[in-house]
């Protein structure tokens, strides 16, 4: 065959290869194209629904009311601080588990609030006041809202001496912290004694008053009870065997005697603080709960 002729069928024979070569060329880059769109598309999905999930979680963990971590979140909470201290005692303690305060507030007069505003206006003065309540506790620290108008405070590394000082501070931020107020008219002057609200404070530590969450929370609320039956506006801690319930009035001044507990340092710790308040806590607590150690907010009226 001559040359010429060789080419010509040669030509003939590669132009269906070359077109399929390039249909097929096309294609792949189409396939490529196509699955860059859907890993963008999945990346973005995966995107909202971890961000979903963690809004879920949430919400599964804060009290819709008050913003602060709800009953669940509490108990969650609390069974892992007791095992967290209870596992601390075969390790780096001889001298027993870490200590671990358990504080139950209850607060009082709520139902004047409720009879002058009405419910929603009630709803939202008791917000506020868990979110002032919260700003009293470092983040190591948990506060969440119990039932009705009382709240749970978890306080890892604390022992009674520290609990108290919370609890002080926490019975004074109730009774002075400036109600919210709708009136258009002048402000009312703040009344001499408070705002009308009161809070008991019951107070449990561990070990001593129990290294299981049902009786630790008993020991607590027996302690509350012994508040209550005081007039409220105080704290109680929970009597130790054949013991009364110890409080400010009957030790006014000092702290109850208690057997020695191991004080943590209670500086400012990653916590658990409830990401629901829209704040950070105070970096460390204060030592006193006079008046110049809280901050008021500015933006609320007496």
């Amino acid at each position: 065959m001559s040359t010429p002729l060789l080419v010509q069928a040669l030509a003939a024979l590669s132009a269906p290869a070359l077109a399929g070569a390039t249909v097929l060329g096309l294609r792949v880059r189409r396939e490529r194209a196509g699955a860059a769109a859907d890993r963008e598309r999945l990346t973005g999905r995966i995107a909202e629904l971890e961000e979903r999930c963690a809004e879920l979680e949430r919400t599964a963990s804060c009290d819709p009311l008050t913003g602060v971590w709800n009953y669940r979140h509490l108990q969650l909470t609390l069974d892992r601080e007791i095992e967290r201290s209870r596992r601390a005692e075969h390790t780096d303690q001889a001298d027993g588990p870490r200590p671990l305060a358990v504080l139950l507030l209850e607060i009082a007069g709520f139902d004047a609030v409720l009879a002058e505003h009405g419910r929603a206006r009630g709803n939202a003065v008791l917000r506020d006041l868990a979110q002032r309540l919260a700003m009293e506790i470092r983040r190591a620290d948990t506060l969440g809202r119990y039932s009705g108008e009382e709240f749970l405070v978890v306080l890892p590394d604390t022992g009674a001496e520290g609990a108290v000082q919370v609890a002080e501070r926490l019975v004074w931020s109730v009774r002075r912290h400036l109600l919210l107020d709708w009136s258009s008219g002048t402000r009312a002057p703040r009344p001499a004694g408070g705002n009308g609200l009161t809070a008991a404070v019951g107070i449990a530590v561990l070990p001593e008053d129990g290294t299981h969450a049902a009786v630790l929370l008993r020991s607590a609320d027996g302690a509350l009870a012994a508040a209550r039956a005081s007039g409220g506006d105080c704290w109680r801690i929970a009597p130790r065997s054949g013991q009364s319930a110890a409080g400010p009035r009957e030790q006014p001044g000092s702290a109850p005697q208690r057997a020695p507990t191991a004080e943590r340092d209670r500086s400012g710790k990653p916590g658990s603080l409830s990401a629901c308040t829209g704040g950070d806590p105070l970096p460390q607590p204060v030592a006193s709960h006079t008046p110049a150690t809280v901050a008021v907010p500015r933006d609320v009226l007496s």
